[in-house]
C-alpha cells in the first residue's frame, strides 16, 4: 500500500502509534479491562441490552480481542449490528462468537492462558 510514488504520498498521511495489549495477569489489571468494557459498553444504545452484561464476559471479550482495544471496538460493534439486524437489541455471548475477530486479533503475540480455577489471579 506504501509503494511507490503513490504509496509514499500515502504513508506521509499516517502517524504509526505503537499498540500493546492490555495485560489481564493481575487482579488490577483485570479490573482495569473490564472497566474499559463497562465503558465501551456504557456508549451502547441497544433498546434492551442490560447494563452490565459486557463486563461479565469480559474473559470472553479478552479471549476474542486478545486485549486490544480496537479489536472490543470492533467485536462489540458488529454484535451491535447484528442484534440490531435480527431485532433482539441486546447482545448476547452468542451474538459476539458471530463477530469474526479482526486482523490485530489474530496477529497479535499476547499470549492467552486459561484460568485453572475461579479467581486464580495467574490466568491468562
Amino acid at each position: 500500500m506504501f509503494a511507490g510514488a503513490r504509496g509514499r504520498q500515502i504513508a506521509g498521511r499516517f502517524t504509526v502509534v505503537a499498540a500493546v495489549p492490555f495485560a489481564y495477569g493481575t487482579a488490577e489489571q483485570r479490573a482495569n479491562w473490564h472497566a474499559l468494557v463497562a465503558a465501551v459498553e456504557s456508549t451502547l444504545r441497544l433498546r434492551d441490552h442490560v447494563a452490565g452484561t459486557l463486563p461479565e464476559m469480559a474473559e470472553q471479550l479478552y479471549r476474542r480481542s486478545r486485549g486490544m482495544i480496537g479489536s472490543l471496538s470492533q467485536l462489540v460493534r458488529g454484535a451491535a449490528i447484528l442484534a440490531i439486524d435480527d431485532g433482539t437489541e441486546k447482545i448476547t455471548a452468542e451474538l459476539l462468537d458471530l463477530v469474526p475477530v479482526d486482523y490485530a486479533a489474530q496477529r497479535c503475540d499476547n499470549p492467552i492462558r486459561a484460568s485453572r480455577r475461579v479467581g486464580d489471579t495467574t490466568a491468562l
